[in-house]
C-alpha cells in the first residue's frame, strides 16, 4: 500500500519548481495561474531568489504547497494513493492532491494561513525550539512546569520533539531539558510559536475561511495532524484542519498508524526530503522515497 507524504515549512529551496515548469505544460499552466491568485509572480521568486527571499511568509508556505500540489498533478495516474498525510503546511497540499479541495481553495486558503500565522506572530515574541535526544514524555513534563507558555509542538520521530512558545518561556524549558538529558536544545529561527496556544488569533482568522470553503469527500484515508488516524469524512477534515494551528503536530503518531494500517511504501512529494529523513528515524525498514516524474 502506498502512502504519500507532503512537506511543510523548512523544505524550501532557491530553484524549486523549475524543472516542473521547463519540462511540463501542465505544470505551467498551474503555477501561471498560481501568479493570478496570488497577485505577484510567486514563480521568479522560486526559481531564482534568494533563501532570505523564499522565507518571506507570504512566500514560504505557498511555495512548498505549489511544488507539492504541482508535483502530484504532473504524476498524473501514477498517482495511485491508499493514504495521505501532511506535515503541517502539507496536510493542505496532500487535500489538494486528493480532491478533497480544489487547486484554488487550496491555495487561498495557503496564503490566508500564511498572513494569519504572521500577524499573530507580530502581536506576539514568540519561538520554536527542537528539543533532541529525550523521550517525549520527558519533555512534556518539564515544559509544564515551566512559567508561561511552552508546549510540545511537533513529534517529528523519536527522539525530536519541537517546543513552541513565549520567547522566554520556550529558553527556560530549554536550559531545564539540557540539565534532564537533551543532547542538544536549540532555539530554532522561525518567527513564532507555531502549534501553541499562541496561534489562536490565527485560527479564529482561519476558521472562518475554511468554513467558508468547500470540501469533498477524499478518495483516501487522510492522517491528520491533529488526531494521527485515519480520516474519511469531508466534515471531520474540516474540524481537524481548523484545530490545527494551536494543536500538535503529531508526525510521529500518523506515520505509526499508517503502517499499522498497511502503508508499505512511503513517497514524499514536493521540495527536499525532510520527510524521508524523519521515516529512517521513525521506522528504517519501511520503503520511503521522493516523487520522480
Amino acid at each position: 500500500m502506498k502512502a504519500y507524504i507532503f512537506p511543510g515549512q523548512g523544505a524550501q529551496f532557491s530553484g524549486m519548481g523549475l524543472d516542473l515548469y521547463e519540462k511540463f505544460p501542465l505544470a505551467q499552466e498551474y503555477f501561471e495561474k498560481a501568479n493570478d491568485i496570488l497577485g505577484f509572480s510567486i514563480t521568479d521568486i522560486m526559481f531564482e531568489g534568494t533563501a532570505e527571499q523564499l522565507k518571506e511568509t507570504k512566500v514560504t508556505q505557498p511555495a512548498i504547497f505549489l511544488h507539492s500540489v504541482i508535483l502530484a498533478k504532473v504524476l498524473g495516474d501514477s498517482f495511485q494513493p491508499a493514504m495521505v498525510a501532511g506535515h503541517s503546511l502539507g496536510e493542505l497540499s496532500a487535500l489538494v492532491a486528493i480532491g478533497v479541495l480544489s487547486f484554488e481553495d487550496g491555495l487561498e486558503l495557503v496564503s490566508k494561513r500564511a498572513l494569519a500565522m504572521q500577524n499573530a506572530c507580530e502581536t506576539q515574541k514568540s519561538t520554536m525550539a527542537a528539543i533532541i535526544g529525550l523521550e517525549d514524555t520527558i519533555v512534556e513534563e518539564f515544559c509544564a512546569e515551566v512559567d508561561g507558555v511552552v508546549v510540545a509542538a511537533n513529534y517529528n520521530c523519536p527522539g525530536q520533539l519541537v517546543i513552541s512558545g513565549e520567547v522566554e518561556a520556550v529558553e527556560k524549558a530549554c536550559e531545564i531539558l539540557k540539565e534532564k538529558g537533551a543532547k542538544m536544545a536549540v532555539v530554532l529561527p522561525v518567527g513564532g510559536a507555531f502549534h501553541s496556544p499562541l496561534m489562536e488569533p490565527a485560527r479564529e482568522e482561519l476558521a472562518a475561511a475554511i468554513e467558508a470553503t468547500t470540501f469533498n469527500e477524499p478518495i483516501c484515508p487522510v492522517y491528520q495532524n491533529v488526531a494521527a488516524m485515519a480520516i474519511n469524512d469531508a466534515a471531520t477534515i474540516k474540524g481537524n484542519l481548523v484545530a490545527q494551528l494551536t494543536a500538535p503536530v503529531k508526525w510521529t503518531q500518523c506515520i505509526q498508524a499508517m503502517i499499522a494500517d498497511g502503508a508499505t511504501e512511503f513517497i514524499e512529494v514536493g521540495p527536499g526530503k525532510v520527510l524521508q529523513g524523519l521515516m529512517r528515524k521513525i521506522d528504517r525498514k519501511v520503503a520511503a522515497s521522493g516523487a520522480a516524474v
